[in-house]
């Protein structure tokens, strides 16, 4: 049975630069956001003041009727020009209950079990910003079927915790 450790983690609020990509979860599926990651790797000296050039964000909203639209980001120390076809996105200080999704796992039931741990652990899910969030390692090829990143699932949680 698969096992994913989750905890909690408070991220900074911080700025990120990159590409747009928006579409149903089939079109995801078909490898839609994947080009988009594998555009952004190859652009990326493009962008100016990257925090970690070795990290990937993926931030996900679900703001589309019958799909999301996805980032494929790097944070940023600050914003001086955006490359051509890039946004910038913001996100503010959150909580996030987070896992490691380790290559030879299962990525829905990756999801599964962090979902389960919010649950278990009393926290509901916080409305607004960024619905889920994952970090790959920059090098990493996106069109690898056994994939290893971070999954951040911002949540609320009780004022004792």
């Amino acid at each position: 049975m698969q096992k994913n450790e989750a905890m909690l983690v408070t991220k900074q609020g911080f700025q990120a630069v990159g590409l747009v990509w928006s579409g149903t979860l089939a079109d995801a599926e078909a490898g839609g956001i994947r080009a988009v990651i594998a555009t952004m790797q190859e652009r990326l000296p493009e962008i100016e003041h990257v925090l970690h050039p070795d990290k990937l964000l993926g931030l996900s909203y679900m703001n589309v009727e019958g799909g999301f639209t996805h980032y494929a980001v790097v944070e940023v120390e600050q914003v001086e020009r955006i490359p051509a076809g890039m946004r910038i996105v913001t996100l503010p200080t959150l909580t996030y209950a987070k896992c490691e999704h380790k290559k030879g796992q299962h990525i829905d039931t990756s999801y599964s079990n962090i979902f389960a741990w919010i649950e278990e652990q009393g926290y509901k899910l916080h409305k607004g910003d960024v619905d889920h969030f994952e970090q790959y390692p920059m090098q990493q090829d996106p069109y690898d079927a056994d994939p290893e990143f971070l999954i951040m699932i911002p949540v609320e949680t009780p004022p004792d915790v």
